[in-house]
Parts: C-alpha cells; structure tokens; sequence
C-alpha cells in the first residue's frame, strides 16, 4: 500500500482508530468506552498507542477535560465519515446479501389510497430491498432527486420518462355524508363550496360529463387531493378526486360519493428516465406492482 512518505493503513489499528474518533466525538474517554463497549482504560491505551504510532499527541489533557490538538481536529473528520460510511454499507447486508436501495416518489393520494396498505407485502417479498419512500404532489425531478421511479398522475407523457400504467383513476365528487344530502341532482353543486386542486380543468371537466353548464368552482385551493379531500371529510366542501384511492373512507361511511358520473382525467404511471439503468431492485418492485396489479389486489382498476 502505497503511504506517500507517512504511515498506510497496515501500520494504524482499526480498534485504535475507532477508540480516538469515539473519544474525540465524546471528548471523553469514560463515554467513549461506554459507547464501544470497553473501558476507559482501554480508550486511554488505544489512543496511546496511535499517538505512537502517528508522532504526533492528538488529545491536550487539562484539568477540565480532553480538548482536541491541530492534529486531532484533521483527522476526526475523516475517520468519522469512514466509520459512518462503512456502517451504512454493513447495515445494508440482510441474510448473506447486501440491500439494495430503491428511492421511490409517490404522488400522496397513490401513497397513501393504495402503496401504503400494500408496503408490509412487498418488504416480505423482496427483502434485499432497502425502500426510501418520498411523497409527491406530481411536480417531481426524477434527475435533481435521483429517484429511480415515480408514481404520478397524468397523461403518462413527460420529456425524458418511460412511463407504464400502473391503474385509472377516474374522478367524481366525494362529500361529507351530511353535505351529501343536500346533493340530489349534480346542479345542486352549485350551492356548496367546491375544493379545488392545482388540476384547474377537472371541475369543468366534470360538469361537462355532467350535462351542467354555468357552475364555477370557487372553494379553497389544495395542493394535495389527499388532504383537500380529509377537507371534504371534515364538511369544508365537495372534493374531485378518484373513489378508488378512497375506498376506506368510503367504507366507513366518513365520505359519501353523491353521483354516479365520474370523469376519466388521467392514471396513475411508475415512470423512470429513460437515461436511468434499471438496477434488480428497480426491476423488483415493477414486477411487484405488476403482479400486485394482475392477481386483482388493484382497488383502482
């Protein structure tokens, strides 16, 4: 191993290395050795022995405590670093082969109305695979955040992604059961508050299928259509969003869908940059959700 006219690696202890970056977090010999398992006396020795080694003190020992030498401060960093690293890297082993890890962005309605029930089954079968959820509100950088997917919703067209169907989500009004009763034909909307999403052409959409003409949604605006339709649940106004993803809510009777009539204003898509190779644990959960999907476990399609 080359050393550049200084020590290498063969000539510094491991134990004696992890020792001093202990005590020079701690900047205390006794938590240090709380933290490793041994005794302050074995702290003590070990950092002897690298002072040793390296020529150089790294602790000035004073009446009040350990304070850290110029040679100390340069070299804590880096071992702390190497430490944090090489534990993350151990920590990814499970049964004999290392975790891959699989960073997945979910627009938050699709997290929270159909992946999160299902994530217990998908850990049991792909155990090696280290999921890093994120939510969305389907304006994602699938680059700036290096995902390897994306669930969004839309048309399944955007510059630089393959994209695949994951399920429909037609829309339709959803309501508090009390506000649902004043709902008996879809004309009726006009006298309540209507939530509104940054989908601004949805509401139209939807009178228009409809057969209503002549009504404005005017109602507080949501970023989220999972938290403006918690809104509809809580009696602020009619929400438009699709049934499917509210399946619970419906089933328990907290949020009633008025009318039959619902509107096709895109789907949901596990989408990638096509630039992006696709690694096991990528192709693992695609064949998860497409098996997921095809044995009927798809509330959505």
């Amino acid at each position: 191993m080359f050393s550049h006219g200084g020590l290498d690696l063969t000539d510094v202890s491991l134990n004696a290395l992890r020792a001093f970056e202990a005590a020079a977090r701690h900047l205390s010999f006794t938590r240090a050795g709380l933290e490793l398992s041994v005794t302050q006396a074995a702290v003590s020795h070990q950092v002897k022995s690298l002072e040793a080694r390296l020529g150089a003190p790294l602790f000035r020992r004073t009446a009040r405590g350990l304070v850290l030498t110029d040679e100390g401060h340069a070299l804590l960093p880096t071992l702390t670093e190497a430490f944090e690293r090489m534990s993350r890297v151990l920590g990814q082993f499970h049964g004999g082969r290392l975790k891959e890890v699989l960073t997945l962005s979910v627009v938050g309605t699709f997290a929270v109305g159909w992946l999160l029930p299902r994530l217990s089954a998908f850990r049991a079968a792909h155990p090696n695979v280290d999921l890093r959820l994120l939510t969305n509100n389907n304006r994602v950088d699938l680059a700036g955040e290096s995902l390897d997917y994306a669930i969004r919703f839309g048309d399944g067209v955007w510059p630089g992604c393959e994209a695949e169907r994951v399920a429909p989500a037609p829309f339709a009004p959803l309501a508090s059961p009390a506000l649902a009763e004043k709902l008996r034909r879809p004309a009726d909307l006009a006298e309540v508050p209507l939530l509104r999403s940054y989908r601004v052409e949805d509401w139209p959409r939807w009178f228009a299928a409809a057969g209503v003409s002549g009504v404005t949604a005017r109602g507080p605006l949501f970023d989220s259509s999972w938290i403006m339709v918690q809104a509809a649940v809580l009696g602020e106004g009619v929400a438009l969003a699709p049934p499917s993803m509210f399946a619970g809510e419906i089933a328990a009777g907290r949020i009633v869908q008025p009318f039959a009539v619902q509107v096709d204003a895109g789907a949901y898509w596990l989408a990638r940059l096509r630039s992006r190779p696709v690694t096991r644990a990528m192709a693992a959960f695609r064949g998860w959700l497409a098996d997921a999907r095809g044995a009927g476990h798809d509330s959505a399609a």
